[in-house]
Formats: structure tokens, C-alpha cells, sequence
């Protein structure tokens, strides 16, 4: 494994910062205190930093020995979740209902490492921007940024993100061209129908029954309209009806989450979704009010620059430890809205099995958002050594077309 020397010998510090971060989790857009430990630690490196981009967002600009003209992006995500930490070690949450579920932490003090290692060297043409971006779980912060100028006040050619992934070997990577991450989408369905006492159902119309018929006829987009070929996920998650044993309510609401890889597929769930919403409910003489929200888009690796970063991480750890197929996953990341704006790749790191955790780990899985995850600091000089990597030789590349 060929790692950068100074992020290895750099490796505790940066440590204790992602267990200081790890300790101290702030939500979507409440990343304050997260984002000034960041913005002066680049300053301390004698890196230009913009701060509140897209509200708490940090942007710290790398100059190399010259400017040829090119530029790449480097983002990592600061916010926790909100959740409760079932951990007792010592860099536990101090924070009851925050918690630093994903890694975050940990990809904050990976691209932190590899801006003090590119700083301290200039040894590149052209200028690395460190992205760090608030509000990936479920609140949009890449958009926000994009909102607030990301690409006009610091042009660049190119954009990549990286995320621990459980279950992957520590010490090898994993991506593949196109879609690596699908789209977020929710949606909720009320439907409206007659109250009556449970012991007289003839005197109303039952939108209890009716929310049960739609749950199951909307599984028929998947096994049905779908393209078999073309991956999709319709989950309804809540059910919320009536408040008494013998009463049949007036209303009942159904609400949940659609997930797929292409926009194509989208629109034939969220278009048979409706009609089968609204047909099941007057068939059952209700009616249905349907609302579809799109969230996140699915994340989609573009070809080359795939191709790119896979040869980067053999570089670094062997072709044998990086997957270069990997199988997507239906999860949703909003890096996906950066890769809309300019060519780049997302990529996993082997976050281990869970081996990992310290005494006093909780008793489940070290999966992404789980009250007993945490992320590997053994990871830390191998991820910031990919950045580093990756930045230098992709601006050592001559501009393609």
C-alpha cells in the first residue's frame, strides 16, 4: 500500500479532530461549531478559505506552484444525524439525539489531512478547492451550495466525493460507471372517506380499506410496470388510521419511499402511483389526494473520470483491492446534484466489518445509520491519500477534448 508519508505520520492528530467531531455532532445547517474547526485549521495552513457557503459551508482554495489553468473539487460532508447513540466509549456523542451515524466525521478529518498534505507541498499546477459541505442527510446541502455560487465563484473542471462504506475491506475501494447511488423520492397519499361506528360499516366508506388495497396494488408497478432490468424500490413505511377500536375514521394516510437509477423509471412509478391512488379510492367510494416529493437524483458516476479514479486507487492499493463493478446501492446521496453540474466520480472506502470499535461499542451492527456505528480512523491516511493522489494527477492530465 503506498501511502503519503505525512498523513501517515499526521495520523493521531487527525484522529483525535474526527473523534472531537465524532463527540460533537451538528445537524443540517446547525454545523457551526463543525465548520470553524475546519475553516482554522485551513487557515492554519495558510489555505484561503471562504465560509457560509450554502449557509455553513467551508471552501478552502489550494494554489499550486502555478496556475495551468485547471482546477478540481474535493468535497466531504460534515452533518450528523438525528439519532440517538448507542456507544459508550469515550468519543461518544455528548449530544442526546445527534449523532455522527454515517462517517461524516470521518470524511471530514480524511479531506482535512489530504488539504494540509497538498498545502504543504504545492507540488501541483493549478488549484485544489476542499469542499465541505453541510446538510447531505436529506436536506440538500451540495444544492445549497450550488444555490450559493459553488461552480461560478470557484470554477473548476471536475468534482468527486468519497463515503465509508461498511462491509467493504478496509485497505480497498469500490465504484462503477453510471449509477453508484439512486435517486430519493417521498410520498404520501390521503385519502378521505366517511366515519361510522365499527359495528355499522355499511353506514360509511372505509378509508382504512382502502389504504390496505393500495398498498397492495402499488407493489404491481414494480412487479408489473417495471422494466425488470431497470432497478426500482416502492416501500410504503407508515400507515396512520383511526384512534378508537369501534370507530371507523374519516381519514387515513399512507406514506413512504420510491428509489430508482433512472429518471425514465421515476416517472412511470410516480405517474401509475397516482392513477392507482386515486382509482382505489373511488372504486371504494373515497378519494385520494396523492403528493410525490423528488428529493435527490440518483448519483451517476461519469465514464472517464470512473475510469480515473479507479486507476488512482490501484496506484495506491492494488488492482486486487479495488472493486470496479461494485453493485449499486438504493440509497441516495445529494453529491448526486454536484455530478449534474460537472463531470466526476463517487467512490467508496472500506470501512471493515466493525472490528474496529472500541470497548464499549453498542451491541449491533457497524452499519450506516445505526445507533452502534462508528467510523475507522484506520482509514484516514489511505482516504486522504487518494485525495491527494488523485488531485495531483488529475491536474497533471491535459485537458480532455
Amino acid at each position: 500500500m503506498n501511502l503519503a508519508e505525512p498523513i501517515v505520520r499526521w495520523h493521531d492528530e487527525f484522529a483525535r479532530i474526527r473523534r472531537d467531531i465524532h463527540q460533537n455532532p451538528e445537524l443540517a445547517y446547525e454545523e457551526v461549531r463543525t465548520a470553524e474547526l475546519v475553516a482554522s485549521q485551513l487557515e492554519s495552513w495558510g489555505i484561503e478559505v471562504t465560509r457560509k457557503i450554502g449557509v455553513t459551508g467551508v471552501v478552502g482554495a489550494i494554489r499550486g506552484r502555478s496556475d495551468n489553468g485547471r482546477a478540481i473539487g474535493l468535497r466531504a460532508d460534515m452533518d450528523a444525524l438525528p439519532m440517538q447513540e448507542l456507544n459508550a466509549f469515550g468519543h461518544a456523542s455528548r449530544h442526546p439525539g445527534k449523532m455522527h451515524a454515517c462517517g461524516h466525521d470521518g470524511h471530514t478529518a480524511m479531506l482535512l489531512a489530504a488539504a494540509r498534505c497538498l498545502a504543504e507541498s504545492r507540488d501541483f499546477e493549478g488549484t485544489v478547492y476542499v469542499i465541505f459541505q453541510p446538510a447531505e442527510e436529506g436536506h440538500a446541502g451540495a444544492q445549497a451550495m450550488i444555490d450559493d455560487g459553488l461552480f461560478e465563484r470557484f470554477p473548476m473542471d471536475a468534482v468527486f466525493g468519497m463515503h465509508n462504506w461498511p462491509g467493504l475491506p478496509v485497505g480497498s475501494f469500490g465504484l462503477t460507471p453510471g449509477p453508484i447511488m439512486a435517486s430519493s423520492n417521498t410520498f404520501s397519499v390521503r385519502i378521505v372517506g366517511k366515519g361510522a361506528h365499527g359495528a355499522m360499516p355499511n353506514l360509511g366508506a372505509d378509508p382504512v380499506i382502502a389504504a390496505v388495497n393500495m398498498v397492495q396494488v402499488l407493489q404491481t408497478i414494480i412487479t408489473r410496470n417495471r422494466d425488470p432490468l431497470d432497478p426500482g424500490v416502492l416501500s410504503v413505511t407508515q400507515i396512520h388510521a383511526g384512534s378508537a377500536d369501534n370507530v371507523i375514521p374519516t381519514e387515513a394516510e399512507i406514506r413512504g419511499t420510491v428509489r430508482t437509477f433512472t429518471d425514465a423509471t421515476l416517472d412511470l412509478i410516480e405517474s401509475r402511483m397516482k392513477t392507482i391512488c386515486e382509482q382505489t379510492a373511488a372504486t371504494l367510494e373515497c378519494t385520494a389526494t396523492f403528493d410525490f416529493q423528488r428529493k435527490y437524483p440518483p448519483t451517476v458516476n461519469w465514464p472517464e473520470e470512473a475510469e480515473f479514479c479507479a486507476t488512482v486507487m490501484e496506484g495506491i492499493v492494488g488492482p486486487e483491492h479495488v472493486v470496479r463493478d461494485v453493485t449499486p446501492s438504493m440509497g441516495a446521496e445529494d453529491f448526486a446534484f454536484m455530478l449534474q453540474h460537472k463531470p466526476g466520480c463517487y467512490v467508496w472506502i472500506g470501512n471493515g466489518q466493525g472490528d474496529h470499535r472500541e470497548q464499549g461499542h453498542g451491541m449491533g451492527p457497524c452499519t450506516l445509520h445505526n445507533g452502534t456505528y462508528d467510523f475507522n480512523d484506520a482509514l484516514i491516511p489511505l482516504g486522504g491519500t487518494y485525495w491527494v493522489e488523485l488531485a495531483r494527477r488529475w491536474l497533471a492530465t491535459p485537458t480532455r477534448g
